[in-house]
């Protein structure tokens, strides 16, 4: 049976690469991964003065994050960061049911950049590290896939071999981290 993941994406642009990314995995991987991309665009800023009245918005974002049997974060880099509409939805994500503490997770991210999303992802594994959020991070297996318009096609396929071959590893080591947690 394959594992419910909620992807979330951490790019609001329409034509996000980690979203193609995802796509991408969802139908490589779908033996495996049941993945659904949870988009973060209508999410409204975090704010303490609404959280007695949560937005609905926010509520269907915490549910599909909940729901799930695991997480997987989709990250570009934003000025060597994480986006801000990125950052907002796990501030959202922190309060009101820990629904990612001890969720296994793992991340993926790609720019078009040559260091993939390297140091946004030191940021995001930083943010997570809250206890307010503390998912079970896949630990050893960072994916940063740099120069991504040169490495996937038209139809959001990954035709580098070395990318390819990197990502169907990091597949199977979460597989095997997810069943090991089980």
């Amino acid at each position: 049976m394959a594992i419910k993941v909620a992807a979330i994406i951490g790019s609001v642009r329409e034509g996000s690469m980690n979203l193609r990314l995802v796509e991408f995995m969802k139908e490589r991987y779908a033996d495996r991964l049941d993945i659904e991309a949870v988009t973060i665009n209508n999410i409204p800023l975090f704010n303490p003065d609404i959280e007695e009245n949560v937005p609905q918005e926010v509520v269907e974002f915490r549910n599909k994050v909940k729901s799930a049997d695991a997480v997987l974060f989709a990250v570009p880099e934003y000025n060597y960061s994480i986006p801000g509409s990125l950052k907002n939805a796990i501030d959202w994500l922190s309060r009101g049911g820990f629904v990612l503490r001890e969720k296994p997770a793992f991340i993926v991210g790609s720019s078009m950049g040559v260091l993939g999303s390297v140091r946004a992802q030191i940021h995001l594994r930083e943010v997570l590290s809250n206890p307010s959020l503390s998912p079970m991070l896949l630990p050893g297996n960072e994916v940063y896939i740099g120069s991504v318009h040169e490495k996937m096609n038209e139809n959001n396929e990954i035709t580098d071999s070395g990318t390819l071959g990197f990502l169907d590893q990091v597949v199977d080591n979460f597989v095997a981290f997810y069943n090991k947690m089980a």
